[in-house]
């Protein structure tokens, strides 16, 4: 007899929504947190698609969580050691390797939370008849989709402020338009005379700058972007990109000699984005100059101060062109950092604009973060701990000996890759989602990058905003809208247009890359467009694993779907990083745009029930 004395509202909600916080965490929190501590694309969209892995290959050990001890036992014990991880994650990031430390944690988080993710599951159907499955597989998905909001949004926002709160006094800096004069600013590489303080403080100088409208020659403006590059780089304060440099190092492996060097080299030759100022009819572009930013105290060793400058009041017509993101450290905080200020070259108006560099701890606002969700998980762990029934159901395998626990586990195997057109289904499950697979790895990435390169230069509380909240309302509502086309026409009728809506709103991203407007609501709109369709298209994926794990072993058999669900997630995301750093965002996007057509090409070849999917109205 099940356990009836606790209802199922005290524990389904609470636990799928422990479900659903660390695998966001592992997918998008860690993108987010990787890119605001200054890691590469290559190296973030390479290393956390590794953290798909445990999801991939859990169809694996699945069985053993039947074997060994009860659900419930692992559902507690894996939530108390994703509550220790993530305060192991908190506690390595300010550390000089936290790179590696802390993937290593993460992938032992994700792990847990796969093994969690089957323990819920099965303990799901457990502790619940039938009718009450029916009825909370609404709720459960509700509360698991809260939980991304709440990773991929309140998370993040929390990140973004701490960041701001733990920073130095905003440094600010005026540029006004004239037609008459200009501020002289000499490019020197000299110090400048900045009184050092007892308060660590930006200077900003000149502070009110003034740039005459008189349009100048692109040779003139790539003199000064890259006068400011140079001195930059020299001074350390980004970072020296050079792929000639990485192709000729003798220290570099033979992958990197032999194969991904040449060909990033190629990529990026021919096929690479070439970011070229916009000009006017006469050949000219927009006037420009640079200011020069300092610290008045020096940094302790180790520390880096990162300063986030960008368009804060005014006309947009006055516009950051270089320098958006700039480090100082004990090395080089009283050598200028060099930001370049442009203004259109069809600005002809007298007019003013107020830029302002935000500092932060970064380190310690994603520290903080973390220890915030190490605590969630433990206050889980202490509540299910006592609030999850006890069904009599609920117990480990000891009637069979663990080798036919092996045998079975192997039939189990064997039957799914016997079943007719399994090559087929493959292909579409790893295809699938093909262009979404790399564009989630870059999506985040590309909202906080600076202009200069090509991103949209968001804060992280933006991101939080748009992606992580606006646009995982647009995911939910688009799966909701999608589930209830699909129980009317079926899965066959509905196969093209979901697909379709998979892949064309990837065109919102391009759009965004090519216009990159700095409207915040139409960012907002496009994102929610891109995502609204990637909710409804993701609906005939989910119906078609069903689809096709249906018989004997079906539980098992949709396990391993959705294994290969999560390989064609993980192996495109893992080289979107380096196919982004080669051919630039806009580019990239294009790219997306073109993983579309495998997509749709194998779905004419799927054979599917007319009549599966719909929704039978049983008589009164």
């Amino acid at each position: 007899m099940k356990n009836k004395t606790k209802s199922p509202w005290a524990w389904i909600p609470s636990l799928y929504f422990a479900q659903g916080l660390p695998y966001v965490v592992a997918m998008t929190v860690a993108v987010i947190m990787y890119k605001r501590l200054g890691i590469s694309n290559t190296d973030i969209a390479l290393y956390t698609s590794w953290l798909y892995l445990p999801w991939v290959i859990k169809p694996f050990w699945s069985p053993f969580v039947d074997l060994i001890k009860t659900k419930r036992w692992w559902i507690v014990t894996m939530q108390l050691l994703i509550g220790a991880g993530l305060a192991g994650v908190a506690f390595l990031i300010p550390m000089p390797f936290f790179f590696q430390g802390t993937l290593a944690v993460l992938w032992l988080i994700a792990f847990s939370s796969a093994t969690h993710d089957i323990a819920a599951d099965g303990f799901y159907m457990l502790a619940l008849d039938s009718s009450e499955q029916s009825f909370f597989v609404g709720i459960r998905s509700t509360f698991y989709r809260l939980a991304m909001i709440t990773g991929q949004g309140l998370l993040i926002i929390i990140a973004g402020s701490l960041e701001s709160f733990t920073g130095l006094e905003p440094v600010q800096f005026t540029v006004q338009s004239s037609n008459t004069a200009q501020t002289e600013v000499v490019l020197q590489t000299t110090e400048n005379n900045v009184p050092q303080t007892d308060a660590m403080t930006f200077v900003a100088y000149p502070e009110n700058l003034m740039l005459n409208t008189k349009n100048i020659s692109v040779d003139s403006l790539n003199k000064i972007k890259a006068f400011a590059l140079e001195q930059n780089q020299k001074n350390g304060f980004v970072s020296i990109e050079n792929t000639a440099t990485e192709l000729k190092n003798d220290n570099a492996s033979w992958w990197n000699q032999k194969v991904s060097g040449p060909l990033g080299h190629f990529i990026k030759t021919n096929f690479g984005e070439k970011r070229d100022a916009v000009a006017g009819t006469d050949g000219k572009v927009g006037n420009a100059a640079v200011v020069a930013v300092k610290l008045t105290k020096k940094p302790e060793p180790g520390e880096n101060v990162v300063l986030n400058s960008s368009f804060a009041s005014g006309d947009k017509s006055i516009f950051l062109a270089s320098g958006e993101r700039v480090v100082f450290n004990a090395n080089n905080w009283n050598k200028p950092a060099l930001l370049v200020v442009q203004l259109d070259y069809k600005l002809k108006d007298e007019v003013k604009s107020e830029f302002k560099g935000i500092s932060g701890n970064i380190k310690l606002a994603w520290s903080i973060t973390f220890f915030i969700l190490s605590g969630f998980f433990i206050l889980f762990f202490i509540y299910h701990r006592f609030i999850l029934p006890r069904p009599a159901s609920d117990h480990a395998t000891e009637t069979n000996s663990p080798k036919d626990i092996f045998i079975e586990f192997g039939n189990t195997f064997k039957s799914f890759f016997q079943k007719p057109g399994v090559g087929l289904a493959i292909t579409f499950m790893l295809l699938y989602r093909l262009g979404e697979a790399m564009l989630v790895k870059m999506a985040s990435p590309f909202l906080l990058d600076a202009r200069e390169v090509g991103g949209l230069g968001l804060t992280t509380g933006q991101v939080g905003l748009v992606y992580g909240t606006v646009g995982i309302i647009a995911l939910t509502l688009g799966g909701i809208v999608g589930g209830i086309a699909a129980s009317r026409k079926g899965l066959k009728y509905w196969i093209w247009p979901m697909a379709l809506c998979i892949t064309l709103p990837h065109l919102a991203f391009l759009y965004l890359s090519w216009f990159m407007p700095d409207n915040l609501i139409l960012i907002n709109l496009a994102v929610a467009f891109e995502q609204f369709g990637y909710g409804f298209g993701f609906t005939a994926y989910m119906l078609y694993m069903i689809y096709f794990a249906d018989g004997k072993h079906k539980t098992a058999h949709y396990a391993i779907c959705t294994g290969f669900m999560a390989m064609g997630m993980m192996l495109p995301g893992m080289i979107a990083g380096w196919l982004q750093d080669m051919l630039g965002y806009n580019h990239f996007f294009i790219w997306v745009m073109i993983c579309a057509i495998p997509t749709l090409a194998v779905i004419p070849f799927l054979k599917i029930d007319k009549s599966y999917g719909i929704k039978i109205n049983k008589a009164p």
